[in-house]
C-alpha cells in the first residue's frame, strides 16, 4: 500500500518516502487508517494476508480491534543476512522488477530482463539504511513477537533458505494451523 502512493507520488506517498528512505517507520494513524480502508475492499472477504504490518504494539492493539487474526509468522533471519540479501536487491526503475545480484556478477546482470532498463538499488536497501531498519525493528516491532505468543497467534518459520523454501515453510504452517481449527 506504502510503495503504491510512494509510486503515484500522492502527497502521503512523498511524506513516506522520506520517511521510509532514512530507515524510520511510517506513523501509526496512517497505516492503520491505509489498513482499515483496504481488508474493507470486496477482495478481502474471504481473507488476507499482511506483510509488514503491524510493526509496533499499538498497530497491533489496532488492528485486533478492527478484526480477528488467525495467525501472525515470525520469519526469523539473522541480522546480517537481512543485511546481505537486501544490498543484493536491484529494482527496475521502469517496470519494477525485482532482482538478486551476485557479487562479482556479469554487467548483463545490471539490467531488467523484462524491460532492459538498467537496475537500481533503492535508497532503502543500502546497508547503512537496513542496519537502521533493523534498530527499530528490535526495539518496536521485535515486542510483537511476545505480544502475539502471548495470545498464542504466534507461529515461526526459518527464514534463512530459498525464496520457495520459506514460501512452503509458511504454506505448510498456515495449512496445519487451519486443519486444526
Amino acid at each position: 500500500m506504502l510503495r503504491a502512493e510512494i509510486a503515484s507520488e500522492t502527497p502521503l506517498g512523498l511524506e513516506a518516502k522520506s520517511i521510509i528512505d532514512r530507515g524510520e517507520l511510517v506513523p501509526d494513524g496512517v497505516i492503520v487508517g491505509m489498513v482499515k480502508n483496504r481488508i474493507a475492499q470486496d477482495d478481502c472477504v474471504n481473507g488476507f494476508l499482511l506483510d509488514g504490518f503491524p510493526r509496533t504494539i499499538p498497530q497491533a492493539e489496532a488492528l485486533l480491534g478492527i478484526c480477528d487474526i488467525d495467525r501472525a509468522v515470525c520469519i526469523e533471519v539473522p541480522a546480517e543476512a537481512i543485511i546481505d540479501r537486501m544490498s543484493k536487491r536491484r529494482v527496475c526503475p521502469e517496470c519494477k522488477a525485482t532482482y538478486a545480484v551476485q557479487p562479482g556478477a556479469a554487467d548483463e546482470q545490471f539490467f531488467c530482463t523484462e524491460c532492459g532498463t538498467r537496475l537500481i538499488t533503492r535508497d532503502d536497501d543500502r546497508p547503512e539504511t537496513v542496519r537502521r531498519r533493523l534498530d527499530v525493528y528490535e526495539g518496536q516491532t521485535l515486542p510483537l513477537v511476545g505480544f502475539f505468543e502471548s495470545r498464542g497467534l504466534l507461529s515461526r518459520v526459518d527464514g534463512t533458505g530459498s525464496v520457495d523454501e520459506v514460501a512452503n515453510g509458511i504454506f505448510a504452517l498456515l495449512e496445519c494451523a487451519a486443519q486444526s481449527e
